[in-house]
């Protein structure tokens, strides 16, 4: 039996080849720093963990979820989204669970969009952004993230038979692969080209809790009727540590996030309920540890920076998110670098055409590993004696 054509469609998966070939090399015994990753290296904290612990021991937890999630976590949702950005959020029309934010931007063109209608992604962005278009047959088109502007698209230089058929665009701040940021004017403006257009906004913000040098990350759902538009997508894998808890919540437009809890009523039968109860106490408890973890990155941040000037290596320091975005040198695209550096100095890292063609010329580096394994592989690319 053949695979539909829908699963014929679907990209390569980008990640999956960045760890078989990463795999490989630790296989074979090398001492690989892996920068391409972006997996947290550091654990949940002790408080969450400590909740799910009593939580699993309550029989209770042993049975069928709520199809849409249970009270306590869509509560927490909306008290966190009160007290962090002075947003009102209704537990009971405006939050929908997920296992992971990832299955609701997979999903979203399926729940909203028709064949003719066309979604606007990010370029560069999230490779996975793509897999909702075939899985959906609808068409995408890419918006090209100018770094002359902060890698914020232009909404001026989308066609008019573009914004025509659009109805459903994606966003990403604090972003990946760039680790830029978006400020608030940039989302007033978001607003009001999707209500000229007739175009539901998405903004991933699964970066939210990582902004540098004192500076918050903007919720799109602060601007004046963003809730009118579209919904912001909130992942607890970064802020907490809960990568492979897979849990995360959708919040804002009450329309779209009927159409997200009612296309999960047919593809799953709810997350495990204490599961659901850690991540509520991760969102309802001091946030000292979010601090510690945002202190943290901007440590590795800094030091990166300071090591790359160190061998001449120019690079722009990322305002938010645990990444940054190096350009290559010259005479490499960023998939033969990639490939140079793991063969020649045991570094990974993901190529920037990984990320669409407007990531051509650049790496993404993760800030997950700690301190001194940075400045060892920095060492290592200098005795390569590229810059």
């Amino acid at each position: 039996m053949d695979f539909s054509n829908r699963l014929q469609n679907l990209p390569t998966q980008f990640f999956a080849l960045l760890v078989a070939k990463t795999s490989q090399a630790i296989a074979e015994g090398r001492d690989v720093i892996n920068l391409g990753q972006g997996n947290p290296d550091q654990p949940t904290p002790d408080h969450i963990v400590k909740a799910l612990q009593t939580a699993v021991t309550d029989p209770k937890t042993h049975k069928y979820s709520p199809f849409r999630g249970i009270s306590t976590l869509r509560q927490a949702a909306a008290d966190f989204y009160k007290r962090e950005y002075n947003v009102d959020i209704d537990p009971d029309l405006e939050v929908a669970v997920m296992c992971g934010t990832k299955i609701g931007l997979v999903e979203l063109p399926l729940a909203l969009l028709n064949s003719e209608d066309l979604l606007l992604l990010p370029n560069p962005g999230y490779p996975d952004y793509l897999s909702g278009a075939p899985l959906a047959d609808i068409d995408f088109e890419l918006m090209t993230l100018d770094p002359g502007k902060g890698y914020l698209p232009n909404y001026d230089e989308l066609p008019e038979p573009v914004r025509s058929r659009a109805k459903l665009m994606y966003l990403n701040y604090p972003n990946n692969p760039t680790g830029a940021v978006a400020s608030k004017e940039f989302f007033d403006e978001t607003v009001v080209f999707a209500k000229e257009n007739n175009i539901a906004v998405v903004h991933d913000f699964a970066y939210g809790a990582v902004g540098f040098e004192g500076k918050k990350p903007v919720s799109f759902l602060q601007s004046e009727g963003a809730k009118e538009v579209g919904i912001e997508m909130y992942t607890l894998s970064k802020t907490y540590n809960m990568a492979g808890w897979r849990i995360g919540f959708a919040a804002g437009h009450s329309k779209m996030i009927e159409a997200l809890n009612l296309i999960q009523d047919h593809l799953f039968a709810g997350l495990f309920p204490a599961v659901q109860l850690a991540a509520a106490e991760a969102l309802n408890a001091d946030q000292q540890c979010v601090d510690d973890l945002v202190n943290l990155y901007e440590k590795r941040r800094n030091v990166l920076v300071a090591e790359c000037a160190r061998i001449g290596w120019e690079i722009t320091a990322p305002q938010g998110s645990f990444f940054a975005w190096l350009p290559i040198p010259k005479g490499f695209t960023s998939i033969e670098f990639a490939d140079f550096l793991l063969e020649k100095a045991d570094i990974a890292v993901a190529a920037g055409s990984g990320f669409g063609d407007g990531g051509e010329g650049f790496v993404r580096v993760g800030l997950l590993v700690d301190e001194s394994r940075i400045v060892e592989a920095i060492k290592r690319i200098e005795k390569l004696e590229l810059f």
